[in-house]
């Protein structure tokens, strides 16, 4: 069912914007040993490793950390935050069309993403869509991520938007979630089609002519 009365989309980044996995750059540091790589992913540079840079620890200091556990990983890691612009493989296409066509209608458009403070300065400079932004609230400039509540509190207190009227997307379920609990129409970002049909369904962008 359509939420009538929703006006504002804010929009998460990696995942949803922009193609980033860490397997993009290991793949290349692991010569294609696909299980050795995923080995690693799993025990030494975790995801949950790092959210705490997304949560404003510094790569140096996570480095630091880990290499202590893992010496005979010490490039591996280090190459996490050194080349970690090789992560992002690029922006998904279908995502920043609907962002484009939302910016075009005038839909005020705000970013909210767990992101490292070092790491987002260099994706801003790369990719031109991030200016199309109202406002924007990065986890690691905050020092809170997703999905604690406080940065949804963080980002609707900054730009005085009424969560009644707000869209969040995000690939992952529980973040979308955290939004709706706040409030805010949270969608899990799956396809960019499937994006396309919920945003029609809240008369966000007109149906497609056949």
């Amino acid at each position: 069912m359509a939420k009538p009365g929703r006006s504002i989309v804010v929009f998460d980044l990696g995942g949803v914007l922009i193609d980033w996995d860490p397997r993009h750059l290991y793949r290349k540091l692991f010569a294609g040993d696909e299980a050795a790589m995923e080995h690693f992913l799993a025990t030494v540079c975790t995801h949950e490793w790092n959210r705490c840079q997304d949560a404003g620890r510094s790569f140096a200091e996570g480095a630091r950390l880990l290499k202590a556990e893992h010496p005979d990983k010490a490039e591996l890691i280090d190459a996490y935050g050194a080349r970690f612009h090789e992560m992002m493989c690029g922006p998904i296409a279908g995502s920043v069309e609907i962002l484009a066509e939302l910016r075009a209608r005038g839909t005020p458009l705000f970013l909210l993403s767990n992101f490292s403070a070092e790491t987002f300065p260099p994706a801003f400079a790369r990719f031109d869509f991030l200016r199309w932004f109202h406002g924007m609230v990065i986890s690691g400039e905050v020092g809170v991520i997703k999905p604690d509540p406080r940065i949804y509190e963080i980002m609707l207190a900054r730009f005085a938007i009424d969560p009644r009227r707000a869209v969040y997307i995000d690939d992952v379920a529980v973040n979308a979630e955290a939004a709706a609990g706040m409030g805010i129409h949270g969608i899990h970002f799956k396809t960019p089609a499937a994006l396309r049909d919920e945003l029609v369904e809240l008369e966000l962008l007109p149906p497609s002519i056949a």
